[in-house]
C-alpha cells in the first residue's frame, strides 16, 4: 500500500526518486526499494514526505485507491466511499462522514449543485454561517 503511495504521490508531484533522495537524505536506490515494496521508510521520513505531499500520515502508510480508483487524498480532503440512491433519491451518509462532520438524526442539510462540478452536501448551520459571515463582509469596491 505504501510503496503504492510513495510513487503515485511522486509522479503526480512531479519529482524524481532523486529529487525525493535529496530532500530525505537518503540514496535514490532507498527511494527505489521503498516503491517497489521491497522496504518501507523509517517514521521519519514517512512524516517528511506526508509533509512534502501535502497527505495525512495516515493516508500515506495506509490508504488504498483499488477499490474507487483514486489517489491519496491531500490533507482535509476525504474519500468516504460510494452510496445507492435509493427508489426516492434517499441516500445513507456513511458514519465516518457524519463522524468528522458531526451529523446527528434530525439534522438539516442543504445539496447544493453545479452542473460542472457535481453535487454538494452541507450542514445547513454551516451555510448559515456563510451567509452571516458574507452579509457583514464590506464590499471590497466600497473601500
Amino acid at each position: 500500500m505504501i510503496n503504492m503511495n510513495l510513487k503515485q504521490l511522486r509522479i503526480i508531484h512531479r519529482f524524481t526518486q532523486e529529487e525525493i533522495a535529496e530532500q530525505l537524505n537518503v540514496s535514490r536506490q532507498a527511494v527505489a526499494k521503498w516503491e517497489k515494496g521491497e522496504t518501507i521508510p523509517d517514521i521519519s521520513s514517512c512524516v517528511t514526505l506526508a509533509k512534502l505531499y501535502n497527505v495525512t500520515l495516515d493516508n500515506l502508510v495506509n490508504y488504498s485507491g483499488e477499490d474507487s480508483g483514486l489517489m491519496v487524498p491531500p490533507k482535509g480532503k476525504h474519500f468516504f466511499g460510494s452510496v445507492t440512491v435509493g427508489e426516492r433519491g434517499q441516500i445513507v451518509i456513511p458514519k465516518k462522514a457524519r463522524e468528522l462532520f458531526k451529523i446527528a438524526s434530525g439534522d438539516s442539510l442543504i445539496v447544493v449543485g453545479d452542473e460542472d462540478r457535481g453535487l454538494a452536501i452541507v450542514p445547513q448551520s454551516y451555510m448559515q454561517m456563510f451567509f452571516e459571515q458574507a452579509a457583514f463582509r464590506p464590499d471590497e469596491t466600497d473601500r
